[in-house]
Parts: structure tokens; C-alpha cells; sequence
């Protein structure tokens, strides 16, 4: 973790969502840190786009969004182009960290949190992006098996607390709109991971598609309250409480 408490942030996703999902509880958690947010599409959805800024109001962060296509049929994008649009959106201060999607995504699959993540860490190499640190997103959903969760063993993994989660939770249903049934809601993270970098040669290599090793499915605290069986599970830390359905 950076150790300068006011440190400068470059937060790089893909989609409108994707900096609460991955990265929300870090931001509200770090409200002293000073938040850019940079989204590569749905510039031209209106609702989409106004709902990303009102989200980056409450996050305390600036932004700016494009317009990169995110069609359903996610044919691939030329890396290029990927690239450039990255560049046009960027702010003119230099932060002092960059966070992004990870190489292998965050779930199974997306193709452009994936080509996000190579052009990311291709600019960076090449120095055309300037930062002291690379953080990626750390997620895995067992191929399909559950909805993502914050990979355990990684640099930085932290439980969310209740107030954070709830916070998380209301810009994903309440903000952008998603129902308490939506893949989004379902997926909102409990707990947030990271893959910390140092410098540039320390990235992750981009050829193929590495995993995280998959987990077991987890059982998460019932409508009463009852203790959860595995304590370290990313739902609860196995003390008595309830959480929300969602």
C-alpha cells in the first residue's frame, strides 16, 4: 500500500459499475486519496453515462468517460484503438497510482476488461502511462462455478465492512439501477483484492489467460443471523450478524 496518505489515484475500468464493483470499498475507505476515474464506454448512453458521474460524486472522484464499443457481440477490439482511447481520456496530472482491470478479468468472460488490462499495462511498459505503482483487480468465479470473489491469497485482500458493503451496494441498485436480482447486485463484492506492482518490469506477462485457482462454493449467513461454518469465508468473519439479501 502506498504510504502517502493523500496520494493521487488513476482508477482505468471499462464499463460504468466496474469502479464500484472492484474498487468502491477502496475508494470509500480512502477518501483522502485524490480519485480520477477514467471509463472506456457507454459515453453515448445517456442514462448509463449521468448515472457514472452521479456515482463519482459520491465517491468524491473526477472522471471522465468514452465511447469505445461494447457491443453484446464483443467482437475484438484492435489493441491500438484500445490504447488510444485510453490516452485521450487521461488527466493531465501524473498519478501516483494506477488501478485497472487485471489480464484475466475479473469473471468468465469479458473480453474487454481483458483487452483493457493489456493496453493498460502496454502503455505503462512503454511509459506512454506514468504512475509509481500498478494495481489489477483480483477476482475469480471459478469458471462460471459462483459470482466473483476477491482472490484470498494475493497483495492486498480486505474484508469490507458492513457500512462500506451497504454503501457499495446502494450505488449499484439504488444509483445505477440494477435490481437486488441483477447479476451486479448479486455480484457486489464482500471483500476487495489486489494485484500490486511496483514498476513496470514486475507487470503480469499478457500472453494467454492466466486463473486464479478456483474455491469451493460458500455458505453465506442465513435470514437469522446464524454463524457462518468457514470464518475466513469473505461474507462474514463468523462473528453473529445479518446481511443483506441480495
Amino acid at each position: 500500500m502506498p504510504s502517502k496518505k493523500n496520494l493521487s489515484a488513476l482508477l482505468i475500468v471499462a464499463h460504468p459499475d466496474d469502479e464500484t464493483l472492484w474498487a468502491g470499498g477502496l475508494m470509500l475507505s480512502r477518501p483522502a486519496w485524490k480519485w480520477h476515474v477514467i471509463c472506456l464506454s457507454r459515453a453515448s448512453d445517456r442514462k448509463r453515462a449521468e448515472r457514472f458521474f452521479r456515482v463519482l460524486r459520491y465517491l468524491g472522484a473526477t472522471g471522465a468517460i468514452g465511447d469505445l464499443d461494447d457491443g453484446p457481440e464483443q467482437h475484438p477490439l484492435a489493441e491500438k484503438d484500445v490504447e488510444q482511447a485510453i490516452l485521450k481520456l487521461l488527466p493531465d496530472a501524473q498519478p501516483d497510482l494506477i488501478i485497472t482491470h487485471d489480464p484475466s478479468g475479473e469473471y468468465t468472460r469479458h473480453k474487454r476488461h481483458e483487452e483493457l488490462s493489456k493496453a493498460v499495462i502496454t502503455l505503462w511498459r512503454k511509459g506512454s502511462l506514468q504512475a509509481g505503482e500498478l494495481w489489477t483487480f483480483a477476482y475469480e468465479d471459478g469458471n462460471k462455478a459462483y459470482y466473483p470473489r476477491a482472490v484470498l491469497k494475493t497483495s492486498f485482500y480486505r474484508l469490507l465492512t458492513r457500512r462500506v458493503w451497504l454503501q457499495k451496494y446502494y450505488l449499484i441498485t439504488r444509483v445505477y439501477g440494477f435490481g437486488k436480482t441483477s447479476w451486479e447486485a448479486r455480484s457486489t463484492p464482500k471483500a476487495e483484492a489486489f494485484r500490486q506492482f511496483p514498476n513496470p518490469e514486475a507487470a503480469p506477462a499478457l500472453a494467454g489467460r492466466p486463473r486464479y485457482p478456483g474455491r469451493p462454493p460458500l455458505q453465506r449467513p442465513d435470514r437469522t443471523g446464524r454463524r457462518c461454518p468457514r470464518r475466513s469465508c469473505g461474507f462474514c468473519t463468523g462473528k453473529r450478524m445479518v446481511l443483506p439479501l441480495v
